[in-house]
């Protein structure tokens, strides 16, 4: 019999679980599989979700594993503890469409509230905590501070509520997906508690509303917008750290 010895994580990014597969022998073998344990949680973050499994199998191959147990059916095999590592890596960092997948499978909106509804997730956090809630920027248009690439996917819905049953994930039964997208990344269970937050706070209020909160005078969009002859112009997290109060409620 072969004892294999298994490190699994997920990659939101490749959309399935992913596995390292070690071949326990002897005493040597234990000490390589803390080493790249160790390895691991010292790349990824103590708070990196991993699991370990141990299974007895007939030879040394995945295809083994895979038939002696259905858990791992759908477990993509990964050659090398650096390429593991690059992948979870990947999945740490958030990016603006991540949170906005999350808020609406939460609160039914149009393009314009889930905007404002996803900026101030990102104010929030950022005044709490000094750190982004996720990587993408945050610029401000006529109508208030924006996330481009969430604009771009949603904006064909114009003033309609965004509809996810087709193209994007809406309903209540894509929230534990979009849940768990956020939870993996750095510092997760902090920013989930964060949004939800914000989301019990501002998302009974209307587009109409939102944007009346962020347009207020002396708000980091109001501080960005008018005081520049750009075009669409960012909005740095040190003005919304130092701004970001007036557009609370």
């Amino acid at each position: 019999m072969t004892t294999h010895f298994i490190f699994m994580s997920s990659s939101y990014h490749l959309g399935t679980r992913i596995a390292l597969d070690y071949i326990v022998t002897d005493f040597n073998a234990q000490e390589n599989l803390k080493r790249n344990l160790d390895k691991i949680v010292d790349e990824c973050g103590k708070d990196v979700s991993i699991s370990t499994h141990m299974l007895q199998t007939n030879d040394e191959t995945w295809k083994s594993v895979q038939e002696a147990d259905y858990f791992f059916k759908d477990v993509k095999l990964i050659k090398t503890v650096e390429e593991f590592i690059k992948l979870i890596q990947r999945d740490r960092k958030l990016e603006g469409i991540d949170i906005a997948k999350y808020i609406l499978s939460k609160i039914k909106c149009t393009q314009l509230k889930l905007q404002k509804l996803l900026y101030i997730c990102f104010a929030d956090y950022m005044c709490n905590t000094g750190k982004k809630l996720f990587t993408d920027r945050i610029v401000a248009y006529k109508y208030g501070p924006v996330v481009e690439d969430v604009y771009k996917k949603y904006r064909k819905y114009g003033y309609k509520l965004i509809e996810e049953a087709k193209d994007i994930e809406s309903d209540s039964k894509y929230e534990m997906p979009s849940k768990s997208r956020i939870l993996f990344a750095e510092d997760g269970t902090e920013k989930i508690i964060s949004i939800e937050k914000t989301l019990t706070k501002y998302g009974n209020l209307s587009a109409s509303e939102l944007v009346e909160l962020t347009h207020r005078e002396n708000t980091p969009w109001d501080r960005t917008y008018k005081g520049t002859f750009f075009l669409n112009p960012v909005i740095e997290n040190d003005i919304i750290k130092a701004y970001h109060k007036f557009e609370q409620i």
